[in-house]
């Protein structure tokens, strides 16, 4: 079992201001790490689990405020492990993770007291707003009052939907304020296309990743036009947004 932190600050904490804590399990190292770090950019502690048996002793010490629990495990299965933390006089809220698509497997592991589900394969963005949606209906959480994001001389502000750089307002559509949303939230990180497009258009564009490219070019004539660039493309990974570097460039 491993622990991991983040500085990332989340909007989602514990009442009294410290990270939220989220146990996964899963016997799939390489899943369990992508979970694990997608976690992590949230601003969330996580510590995984490899096995049943690990999971429920690992549950009793770090005390998560959500577990990501897969129902195939090499020793007892997912709905022992719910069974034992109900036991334990827990309501932690559980997402299964599962392979199986069958009705009566979804039926059985609600029915044993798990709080959602998402079936194999999913994407990374799916599971973190299922967990989000949990955390707050738990009421277990606190929602920090902080919606402004900050990279460089560039502000966005979430809720008036206002952005500034170098204090000068950005008007930017819906898309292209969610596009930027998402770049600003995951600061000097390489975003793919396949990511962008799953958080901004959830793939119901039909996969393109051309329409990616197409807005990224719009978000550029508005932030970066006459001014030292922020949005960059990483040739064969994807774009990253990070302060730019040195005065603002002369127009022209």
């Amino acid at each position: 079992m491993t622990a991991t932190t983040t500085n990332r600050r989340s909007d989602l904490t514990r009442p009294d201001g410290t990270a939220l804590r989220v146990l996964v399990v899963d016997d799939e190292s390489t899943l369990s790490e992508l979970l694990s770090m997608t976690l992590r950019y949230e601003g969330w502690e996580v510590q995984t689990a490899g096995n049943g048996l690990d999971a429920v002793r690992a549950a009793r010490s770090f005390r998560p405020d959500a577990v990501i629990l897969d129902i195939m495990l090499p020793d007892i299965d997912g709905l022992e492990v719910l069974r034992r933390l109900r036991a334990d006089a827990t309501d932690v809220p559980v997402l299964f993770l599962t392979a199986k698509d069958a009705v009566e497997d979804r039926v059985a592991g609600l029915t044993a007291g798990g709080d959602d589900y998402v079936t194999k394969p999913f994407s990374l963005e799916e599971v973190v707003a299922r967990l989000r949606s949990l955390l707050r209906r738990s009421g277990l959480t606190a929602v920090k009052a902080e919606p402004v994001l900050s990279v460089g001389d560039l502000v966005l502000d979430e809720d008036s939907h206002e952005v500034v750089r170098a204090g000068e307002e950005i008007r930017l559509t819906a898309t292209e304020f969610e596009l930027l949303r998402y770049l600003m939230r995951n600061p000097r990180r390489v975003l793919s296309k396949a990511q962008i497009l799953d958080r901004v258009w959830n793939y119901d564009f039909g996969g393109q990743a051309n329409i990616v490219e197409l807005y990224i070019s719009y978000l550029r004539r508005k932030i970066d036009a006459g001014r030292n660039p922020m949005i960059h493309t990483v040739r064969g990974a994807g774009y990253v947004l990070k302060p730019a570097d040195g005065a603002v460039a002369a127009a022209g």
